[in-house]
């Protein structure tokens, strides 16, 4: 049983409820019913029945039982509203502007969905941008009281893998904060090794990235990150977690006998930081493309409630597969 087998049949004992948003796409649809099939989530999808109901027989694809919203015929819509509403009235926006957003925003309503109880987390990315996922979740669901930062993570399951947890690595940030400061990488570092020990069951290994190994290199670059490592060390002296390292001398022990080898972390990394934005997505798309891993993501931290998004090159295992990862962060 590979690792988001295992997540399934974890959350399939206590079932959540997804939206699916992006019901315009085949792959969302497709996703639905995988997940009705294995029975391991309750599936909301957003939009007009009938419209639904034909591009699925189109397809022929399965979608009978599945719960449809329509938000124009949501029989709580007027509470939806009112409640968004207060959220956003700071900003300036009136009620009539609340119910038009609403209405036309499949995204901005299964938001409110999640916030108001109806729902337990949301899954979207496949049609639209991370962006345009994000910038709701941000408004309406917002940062949990317990995180000082919103991030991303990927995780990544390599086939036929010695290094990390078998194969199972949690690459971060790969999908949302651009270019995080020394204080944002420690506060990514710290809430992605809870992440890792939450989602895999064993003790993260927190390696701070760098084209840098412990001093090997001086640039302004590797001072960010050797000062993130201080400041983490500093504030979470509890997580397993060093740097500054090259990816080689983070997850190859040999490698890490030679570039660290007083270092408790080097060489068995699970939990790998990136310096970037640029470098997270780069590695893991690379990881996925050439060494054939599975790539969930890019799965949101520290939201009051899970809100995550899809690449747009997903299939549907990709989306049922976050779906899983959802529900399962809905466990708390």
């Amino acid at each position: 049983m590979d690792f988001i087998e295992k997540i399934k049949s974890q959350v399939k004992q206590n079932k959540k409820t997804i939206v699916l948003a992006e019901t315009e796409d085949i792959r969302t649809l497709k996703a639905a019913e995988i997940v009705k099939k294995e029975g391991f989530a309750n599936i909301v999808l957003i939009g007009i029945k009938e419209e639904i109901n034909i591009l699925a027989e189109k397809e022929q694809i399965n979608i009978e039982g599945i719960t449809i919203i329509n938000p124009k015929e949501f029989s709580d819509f007027d509470k939806l509203k009112e409640e968004f509403y207060e959220l956003r009235k700071s900003k300036g926006i009136t009620l009539e502007e609340a119910e038009k957003i609403l209405l036309e925003n499949k995204l901005y309503f299964g938001n409110m969905l999640v916030k108001c109880g109806y729902a337990d987390g949301l899954v979207a990315g496949a049609v639209n941008s991370s962006a345009n996922v994000l910038r709701p979740a941000l408004q309406i669901i917002k940062t949990a009281q317990d995180s000082k930062i919103v991030s991303s993570f990927f995780l990544m399951d390599v086939p036929n893998c010695e290094y990390g947890a078998n194969g199972v690595f949690v690459y971060s940030d790969c999908g949302m904060v651009q270019n995080p400061s020394s204080e944002e990488l420690a506060e990514i570092a710290a809430t992605s090794a809870k992440t890792f020990e939450k989602l895999v069951g064993q003790t993260a290994k927190v390696a701070m990235l760098s084209h840098s190994t412990l001093g090997s290199a001086k640039h302004p670059d590797v001072e960010k990150v050797t000062k993130a490592v201080e400041i983490a060390k500093e504030k979470y002296p509890q997580i397993e977690l060093d740097g500054e390292f090259q990816f080689d001398a983070a997850i190859v022990p040999s490698v890490a006998e030679k570039k660290a080898p007083n270092s408790k972390v080097a060489g068995h990394a699970n939990v790998l930081i990136f310096p970037d934005l640029d470098s997270g997505n780069i590695a893991y798309k690379i990881t996925e493309r050439l060494a054939h891993a599975k790539a969930y993501g890019p799965i949101t931290q520290g939201l009051a409630k899970p809100v995550n998004d899809l690449s747009r090159g997903c299939n549907e295992f990709d989306i049922a597969g976050v779906v899983a990862i959802t529900a399962f962060q809905c466990e708390d």
